[in-house]
């Protein structure tokens, strides 16, 4: 569908206007911090629970702490996501979820995620504000 139909202007054109943005790039904080802890559960049903603490202060926009975890592939799947309150004292955040690929008692890397969305004019725009990778033991629950 072009956009002369979806407007459905009666003239037969259109001139779409988006107003400039101008923003000064997104830094994270000095202070903002994410860690996994060193051991995490699996389920009977392959539920994964994972867990660490954040940090963060002076967000402009929600904050997430988002988690993936790779077991013997160099697939990363989803587990979960966490709204994060930022205002400056550490918290606790646990993630849960099935992945697609079952896991199993063991070794596993965790990436755990703090992002920021960030509104640039009306899009938002991520930003991470800190990330910490590490191997972990995932034991049965």
């Amino acid at each position: 569908m072009s956009l002369r139909l979806a407007l459905g202007t009666a003239a037969g054109s259109a001139v779409l206007l988006l107003p400039a943005v101008t923003a000064a790039p997104a830094t994270a904080g000095p202070h903002d911090t994410v860690t996994v802890d060193q051991k995490a559960h699996v389920a009977v049903d392959g539920t994964v629970t994972l867990s660490g603490t954040y940090r963060c202060s002076d967000s402009t926009g929600p904050v997430y702490v988002s988690s993936t975890v790779t077991q013997g592939s160099t697939t990363r799947q989803s587990i979960g996501g966490t709204r994060a309150v930022c205002d400056g004292v550490e918290h606790r955040w646990s993630n849960s979820g099935r992945p697609a690929m079952s896991l199993k008692e063991g070794e596993a890397d965790v990436e755990a995620t703090l992002l920021e969305l960030r509104t640039v004019g009306m899009v938002p725009s991520p930003l991470v504000l800190a990330t910490q990778r590490q191997e972990i033991t995932l034991a049965a629950q």
